[in-house]
């Protein structure tokens, strides 16, 4: 496949912290369908791979007076809900969301996204995640979450139950001969019988095996067992480098790992995180994103450090000073990523606001304000030269920054030739180039 990938990862008002404020934003938006569906019909205009959720299965928890300024997860469809909606809207986009290997049980997930492919004729992805917010333990019956190499053996043996059970029945095993008076071939029925450290699981699933074989996997993982989990295992792999020999050195890293696993690289694809502000000039651009980041209120810019470098207590460290070594840790059991690209900003000797200010648009990934021209120049850059095989797009604000990119960045990316003109085929794995995976049993 000689052009980039792009998906878009969907918060209900945009990226941006302050996107809510923005003029544009739908209140309301966090549980309207049609705002939904207008964000998924426009990123299908726009000949995307993929519309993405991050989920996470519950509210924040914590400072109340940074939250109710900051309505980031605190309200919002079930993503498995909304993207059986989204299917009956769309026709080629895929559908691809977060659900926690940490908090779900894998014969259920493996029966949703089942489901879901075959609702949405083959187009749904499943980014696996380990949950790391301990207020999300206490809707489970847990204290806390668990320990981070708990939380990745967990996963991996998650990830192969699901895998077993989306294998329960070859692809011609519903035969529905009425002259036979015969529904299923039995021969071609495969019961799982897993019994693990985790999970015992027996199958088989009562879901006929997927159009695409088996769902798109995803991941995330920036630590070292997250790379290696995700060299044996996804297909998409997220990357949030802010800078191009950085995620050059990725992406080589995952394909290294890939060939000692015996994968080929061609097997997954990188995509990196860029977060958008486009404007018809580069001072409109700036104007845009300059308006965001004023409306950053100090208590969230405060509250998303401290909940990245692992709950940290930031509250007496003035806005205009740098957060003290001290309050740096080594390591958390939270995200090993974000820990990092904090501590890289605290480590140049940054004030807590510069830092927020750096970090919050995306979290500490790519962030490009500019003219579309000088966007499409630069995602090319990344794509040509190795750093990424594509792109997820973390628009400022929704709807206006994704209308804006589809209606500008989109045209200036197909005339140099590095995004389609049209769908390859009908499934996510036609338009990621992906092979539809042959059951274990075949």
């Amino acid at each position: 496949m000689n052009h980039m990938n792009i998906g878009i990862l969907v918060q209900p008002f945009g990226q941006h912290p302050a996107s809510w404020l923005h003029p544009d934003a739908v209140m309301g938006g966090e549980v309207n369908f049609k705002h939904y569906s207008w964000i998924a019909q426009k990123a299908e205009q726009g000949l995307f791979d993929f519309f993405f959720i991050a989920d996470a299965p519950g509210t924040r928890m914590g400072n109340i007076h940074a939250f109710k300024r900051f309505p980031s997860y605190m309200a919002q469809f079930e993503p498995m809900t909304l993207l059986s909606g989204l299917a009956a809207v769309t026709e080629k986009l895929g559908l691809a969301a977060t659900v926690s290997s940490s908090y779900f049980e894998p014969y259920n997930l493996a029966r949703q996204f089942a489901s879901l492919d075959h609702l949405s004729g083959g187009r749904a992805a499943w980014n696996i995640v380990t949950s790391t917010i301990p207020s999300l333990s206490l809707n489970f019956g847990r204290e806390k979450p668990e320990d981070h190499s708990v939380r990745y053996r967990r996963a991996r043996e998650f990830l192969e139950v699901v895998f077993g059970l989306w294998d329960s029945w070859d692809d011609d095993a519903f035969v529905r001969d009425v002259e036979s008076v015969t529904y299923f071939d039995p021969n071609k029925l495969h019961t799982l019988n897993h019994r693990g450290e985790f999970f015992s699981v027996a199958g088989p699933l009562n879901v006929p095996r997927a159009p695409q074989g088996r769902p798109v996997i995803i991941q995330a993982g920036g630590s070292e067992p997250g790379r290696e989990m995700a060299a044996e295992t996804a297909e998409v792999v997220f990357t949030q480098e802010r800078e191009f020999e950085a995620a050059k050195a990725f992406r080589a890293d995952i394909h290294s790992r890939m060939a000692r696993l015996g994968r080929s690289p061609s097997e997954l694809k990188t995509i990196a995180s860029i977060f958008t502000v486009i404007g018809r000039t580069e001072d409109e651009a700036q104007e845009k994103f300059q308006f965001l980041q004023s409306r950053i209120h100090p208590d969230v810019g405060r509250e998303m450090l401290s909940i990245d470098l692992g709950n940290v207590d930031l509250s007496q460290v003035p806005l205009d000073g740098p957060i003290p070594p001290s309050l740096l840790p080594s390591d958390t059991n939270r995200g090993k990523t974000y820990l990092h690209s904090v501590k890289v900003l605290a480590d140049k000797g940054l004030t807590l606001r510069q830092i927020y200010e750096i970090y919050s648009p995306a979290r500490g990934g790519l962030v490009f304000v500019g003219t579309a021209a000088q966007a499409a120049h630069m995602m090319g850059d990344w794509f040509t030269g190795g750093a990424a095989d594509g792109f997820m797009l973390t628009a400022g604000t929704l709807p206006t920054e994704l209308n804006t990119f589809v209606d500008q960045v989109v045209p200036e990316l197909q005339k140099r030739g590095l995004f389609r003109t049209a769908y390859e085929g009908n499934t996510l794995r036609d338009h990621l180039g992906l092979a539809r995976p042959v059951s274990r049993y075949a």
